[in-house]
């Protein structure tokens, strides 16, 4: 069987690896790079703008992202560096628009308020806490916030209406905040991808096995979902961006770093409504505090969406227990993944999170009504017959060893990289696509240190201008670089 040579290739179709691409080939044009996607099209499993929430996270209206300690104080350093991060996203949509290597900008991203709302008085002080802490630094200074129910009706008519005036309530408001179909925006990355000579997309096609040569490279063995041939390909770096498909395969990689990760598989659903009447009376992202028990992905929020041009709104994500890891994957996915090495963690957080495994699996027994009964705490006149049920993408949460060696639960995003730079994995959610190209840079950093310091720096500044700087520390750069992105992308409105 022959056997094809390439510089990268890439192991799944989604937001993190046409990324990746996108930047090693900006980097150096000359590197041989596949990309293996195991569905016929690209972008359909967790970056499809069905899957996800659409929301461009940069910690404006996340209320997860800044939690409360044991003492009570808000703590904002989470929000910080996701904002930051986002920014980073922004400058590279912002210089590939100008290249032309992506299309208008409202092709895949559309200025949406982002607007955190709470109820009761004890919520109402926490948050007031939050705008008071992120308002003072310079990445949120720009957030509005007002208990004034005329001043919210004006902001968010649907979530007022019918409200109780008496009410103790509260909002805040990010005007430049962004709806993101990350379906639209892979697909046009993988296409300008697609026009180089030095690119190949293998689309029905997984891996079946990796193995490390002894000089370093990997032979990765490929099966046609299709016809059921195999063929194989020899890899310089591999990098395994298949979202919740990403454990499986870092575990067929036996490198050492893969030793002792799990995965808590998570599924979800939405309310989707496509009344035109109702669609065009919400115009923003109106995120609320997650309920006792609640994954963090599982904040509810009232959201207007833009996918494939059509305009919706969404309202959840009602969270749901699965064993499978891909929307597309196995119900055996679970069971699948448990080793030796990480057999313990596993039960640990099985045994600790009882409490959470109950509220997943409530979730899914809930009735339509009893999904309408949370959407009416939003939008206090939905009617039932308005909304239809959808289903989201799955997510596969990290489990991993604590510095106790026990199983502990995360619900963030993970690099796994071996020692050598010659592999690297994505593991976790969310924040997840919004922060793709801080992510993929972080892969660089890792796994291509002697490029990056022989000419690679200079030509990612020019991508990502604040590349090599902190936007949580310099508020001048962040303020030039800020104005040119939301202007570019058309964030910033009237």
């Amino acid at each position: 069987m022959a056997t094809n040579k390439v510089d990268v290739l890439l192991v799944g179709g989604g937001v993190m690896s046409a990324t990746l691409g996108t930047l090693l080939n900006k980097l150096d044009p000359s590197l041989r790079l596949t990309m293996v996607e195991r569905l016929d099209h690209v972008a359909h499993e967790s970056t499809d703008g069905w899957n996800n929430a659409g929301t461009g996270h940069a910690g404006y209206c996340e209320l997860n992202y800044t939690p409360e300690n044991e003492q009570g104080d808000v703590e904002i350093n989470r929000a910080l560096t996701i904002n930051a991060n986002f920014e980073v996203s922004l400058q590279l949509w912002t210089s590939l628009v100008g290249s032309g290597d992506l299309p208008a900008p409202d092709n895949f991203i559309n200025p949406t308020p982002h607007i955190s709302f709470v109820w009761g008085e004890g919520n109402v002080a926490f948050l007031r806490q939050r705008w008071e802490k992120l308002s003072a630094h310079h990445l949120f200074k720009d957030m509005q916030y007002s208990e004034d129910h005329d001043v919210l009706r004006q902001w968010m008519p649907l979530v007022m209406e019918n409200r109780d005036p008496s009410e103790k309530i509260a909002a805040t408001r990010i005007n430049y905040g962004s709806d993101v179909d990350f379906g639209s925006l892979t697909r046009n990355l993988v296409g300008t991808l697609q026009k180089r000579d030095a690119f190949e997309l293998l689309l029905s096609h997984e891996v079946s096995e990796l193995e490390q040569n002894k000089d370093g490279n990997w032979k990765v063995r490929l099966k046609d979902r299709t016809s059921g041939k195999s063929k194989t390909i020899e890899a310089g770096f591999v990098f395994l961006g298949a979202g919740g498909g990403a454990l499986p395969l870092l575990q067929k990689s036996g490198i050492p770093e893969s030793k002792g990760y799990g995965g808590f598989p998570v599924s979800g659903q939405w309310l989707v409504c496509k009344d035109e009447a109702t669609v065009k009376r919400h115009y923003a992202k109106v995120y609320g505090k997650a309920a006792i028990g609640a994954p963090p992905m599982s904040v509810p929020h009232l959201d207007t969406r833009i996918i494939n041009g059509t305009p919706a709104l969404l309202f959840g994500p009602y969270a749901g227990f699965t064993t499978k890891f891909l929307k597309a994957g196995s119900k055996l996915d679970l069971i699948k993944s448990v080793r030796a090495n990480n057999l313990l963690p596993m039960m640990d957080v099985g045994m600790n999170n009882m409490d959470l495994t109950k509220y997943l699996i409530g979730e899914v027994l809930q009735s339509h009504e009893d999904r309408m009964k949370s959407l009416r705490e939003y939008f206090p006149g939905a009617d039932s017959g308005k909304w239809t049920l959808a289903e989201a993408g799955q997510r596969v949460q990290i489990i991993k060893k604590d510095a106790k060696g026990r199983g502990k639960l995360e619900f963030g995003t993970e690099l796994v990289a071996a020692k050598d730079g010659s592999l690297a994995a994505l593991l976790g959610a969310s924040p997840g696509a919004s922060v793709a190209a801080q992510a993929m840079i972080e892969v660089i950093e890792r796994c291509f240190k002697e490029r990056l310091e022989n000419g690679w720096k200079a030509r990612l500044q020019e991508l990502v201008p604040s590349y090599g700087e902190s936007l949580v520390n310099n508020a001048e750069l962040l303020g030039s670089i800020r104005q040119n992105t939301l202007s570019t992308l058309g964030l910033l409105r009237d």
